[in-house]
């Protein structure tokens, strides 16, 4: 059983390594900039948080990328130097992480670890430590390990199996991550509070079967106005219909996958509704 837990920790190390990793460069490339990531490095000089956090990053990849690399050496039964090299690093990585975490705790309380990115934004704990210290002992377990084998037996699989769950919940015990995770998954934003650009809406107004029933109507590229009341974003086109001057107001529905889209005209004098009244509270329009 013990062999079984240690050749385990090395596939687990190396999700949890290059997901860090994936996480954190995720946040760099959704904020379009280096410094939401730099949680990690805020106890370091100004000058010296970017090229550390490039550097941690850099060495999360390479230590993921080793461990899987050299994990199976095909006919040998000694792991090989490049192995106990990536897997004592790795060790090691974890090792100063503990430290790290520890200082940053006390110095700077309410700062999360950024260990995963934005969902690590919970201030570190106890948790939070014991979790690198349970990785840097899982790293260290691997030292000397000689390489994998699939395993030989039912019996083996199935202690593999239950091996791998245990730890798995341990490691979401001690991962406040998780909770952020569940949160998010069942957290439905207000569409009051919903942010949609007005180029998205409009993109998809001008993709719409309503636009098509409307597009010979209107008598503008661009809109006359622009407006959001609620959950709907109204946008108004000069239009011209039979001979008369008309606004062609829509009502898009602030959601990003196929809005409801209501539309109706206007007398552009009278503001008296011509056709479709189609919108969600008509007295809205009455703002033109």
């Amino acid at each position: 059983m013990l062999t079984a837990v240690r050749e385990l920790q090395i596939p687990l190390l190396a999700v949890m390594l290059l997901g860090g990793c994936a996480a954190k460069g995720w946040r760099v490339l959704r904020a379009r900039s280096i410094a939401p990531a730099m949680v990690p490095a805020g106890l370091l000089p100004l000058r010296l948080r970017r090229p550390f956090m490039i550097a941690m990053c850099a060495t999360e990849f390479a230590l993921g990328l080793g461990l899987i690399a050299t994990v199976a050496q095909i006919g040998t039964a000694d792991p090989g130097m490049a192995a106990t090299i990536v897997r004592a690093g790795t060790a090691l990585f974890f090792l100063i992480a503990v430290g790290a975490l520890n200082e940053t705790r006390q110095r700077r309380p309410q700062a999360g670890c950024g260990c995963f990115g934005e969902f690590s934004d919970t201030p570190i704990g106890w948790r939070t430590i014991a979790r690198a210290g349970v990785l840097c002992s899982a790293a260290a377990a691997t030292i000397g390990l000689p390489p994998l084998q699939m395993p030989s037996s039912s019996t083996t699989a199935e202690l593999w199996l239950a091996v791998l769950a245990f730890e798995l919940s341990l490691i979401a015990f001690l991962s406040p991550e998780v909770g952020e995770i569940l949160v998010r998954l069942g957290y439905s934003e207000p569409c009051e509070l919903r942010r949609l650009p007005v180029g998205r809406t409009l993109a998809t107004l001008h993709s719409s079967s309503a636009w098509r029933r409307y597009a010979g109507q209107v008598t503008a590229a661009a809109p006359a106005d622009v407006w959001r009341e609620g959950c709907w974003r109204f946008v108004v086109y000069p239009g011209s219909s039979r001979g008369r001057r008309v606004d062609i107001v829509f009502a898009v529905y602030l959601q990003a996958r196929r809005p409801p889209i209501r539309a109706a005209v206007l007398d552009a004098d009278t503001d008296e509704i011509l056709g479709r009244p189609e919108l969600v509270s008509l007295s809205l329009a009455r703002r033109l």
